[in-house]
């Protein structure tokens, strides 16, 4: 995850804030679209739908995965696992008790599925490995957590502590590079997608033994550099940051944030992080928010980070803010959920279903935690446009709130009452495509 911010009030929203939705919305090519934020320009989109009402179509996945569907043309991409024996089903809500240090022993198969964008057929699928998993998952997690990622050529599908395969969009495989296993905390599995900038693909794999950063050449799988990482496991994705003054890869990590240059030379890295980190880094300009907060932890902290920063940016205790970093609020930050940042506020959706927002160029508050009644668990990441909040919890119950000053429920919108949602959204033209446990949903006016 990561935070930066240049020049508190000045230049950060120079860039209009339409730089920050995925105009046009013919494709969705990787984890939150384009800018990691899922804002879209506003539209006939979809604001209102249930079983019955505004789903264009509807398909059964095989297996289980929590990965966010992608969408190139009229093709929507999602990876799956299958066990062939018996499998324990995770419960919804939040709770203790998740914790399976054992690899099942039953057999899975590994997917790559492709659906038709208009209609929901299915146009490909592709088993890329079958065997015994090599580590074991939380009860929650999924061998397919990774959402994978394109650019428009060539689709790139990753499994962590499996493999990452490169497929045509028509479903040839090219090239394939293998990945051992590597234990994770309380053997929880993985889950950091993929990024993809130019000619290369970068990867985190943070773990319990032997942590790294790598770039791969995307055409051929080799690998060009990798770099040690002092982490332990996390889960968070990384982003590519093209601010005014350079790109960068930003990590976030339960000892450091960590921004890297694309030859993977550290650049600086700031302290103070939750012990578990989730949520994914994404910017507007040259300020960069980044954020964790597991629920048992007191630091969850939530900060703005100033393009250009070099070196050690860490707060001293009783600061919050310092020549690198514009704000802070020490115990604001949620644990699953990546925040949303909308027409220059910055909306934070915590795991318990509380909503808060905050000026996103001062940090200020504009409204603190508000209760979303019966909102119970929420894990995927809210998405905003037409001048609406949509939060989806475990429940598939998807609570549409107005975007704004206040806060207000506009009203909520709810899904087959046997299914489980974590993942998140692709939104392409005037269709929202929602992945749940055991179904594909496209939905439409």
């Amino acid at each position: 995850m990561r935070t930066h911010f240049y020049l508190a009030g000045i230049l950060p929203f120079l860039i209009s804030y339409h730089a920050l939705a995925s105009e046009g919305q013919e494709n969705w090519p990787s984890w939150r679209g384009e800018t990691s934020n899922a804002v879209v320009s506003d539209g006939d989109r979809p604001e209102s739908w249930s079983v019955n009402d505004n789903i264009l179509w509807q398909q059964e996945v095989p297996g289980r995965g929590w990965s966010s569907p992608i969408v190139w043309g009229n093709r929507i991409f999602v990876t799956t696992v299958e066990n062939l024996g018996k499998g324990e089903e995770p419960k919804k809500g939040l709770y203790f008790g998740g914790n399976r240090p054992q690899a099942p022993e039953s057999e899975h198969r590994w997917l790559v599925v492709c659906y038709d964008l208009n209609s929901g057929e299915l146009k490909w699928q592709r088993m890329v490995h079958r065997g015994k998993p090599a580590g074991s998952l939380h009860l929650k997690n999924s061998y397919a957590s990774e959402t994978p990622v394109t650019d428009g050529q060539h689709l790139y599908a990753y499994f962590g502590n499996l493999g990452l395969y490169c497929f045509t969009l028509t479903g040839d495989l090219l090239w394939q590079k293998d990945f051992p296993a590597q234990p994770t905390r309380y053997g929880w599995g993985t889950a950091a997608s993929p990024i993809l900038h130019g000619d290369r693909l970068y990867l985190v794999n943070d773990n319990d033994e032997k942590s790294y950063m790598l770039a791969l050449d995307k055409v051929t799988g080799e690998e060009i550099w990798r770099v040690a990482r002092d982490e332990k496991s996390n889960w968070a994705t990384p982003y590519l940051w093209q601010n005014s003054l350079r790109s960068e890869i930003i990590t976030s990590g339960t000892n450091k944030v960590r921004s890297y240059d694309l030859s993977g030379n550290l650049l600086y890295e700031l302290g103070g992080m939750s012990s578990i980190t989730i949520p994914t880094p994404f910017a507007h300009g040259d300020l960069l928010y980044v954020t964790s907060g597991y629920v048992m932890d007191k630091k969850k902290p939530l900060l703005a980070i100033r393009a250009g920063a070099t070196g050690d940016i860490t707060l001293q205790e009783d600061e919050t803010r310092n020549e690198s970093i514009a704000w802070s609020h020490e115990r604001a930050g949620p644990y699953n959920p990546s925040p949303l940042l909308y027409k220059n506020r910055l909306y934070v959706l915590l795991d318990r279903g509380f909503l808060a927002c905050y000026d996103a160029t001062t940090g200020t508050e504009i409204f603190g935690r508000r209760r979303i009644p019966n909102g119970r668990a929420f894990t995927a990441s809210p998405w905003a446009y037409n001048d609406k909040i949509f939060c989806l919890n475990e429940d598939g119950v998807t609570f549409v709130i107005r975007a704004g000053d206040t806060f207000e429920i506009l009203q909520t919108n709810t899904l087959a009452e046997d299914d489980m949602c974590m993942s998140n959204p692709a939104i392409v033209g005037n269709k929202l495509i929602l992945r749940s446990a055991s179904r594909i949903y496209c939905i439409g006016n």
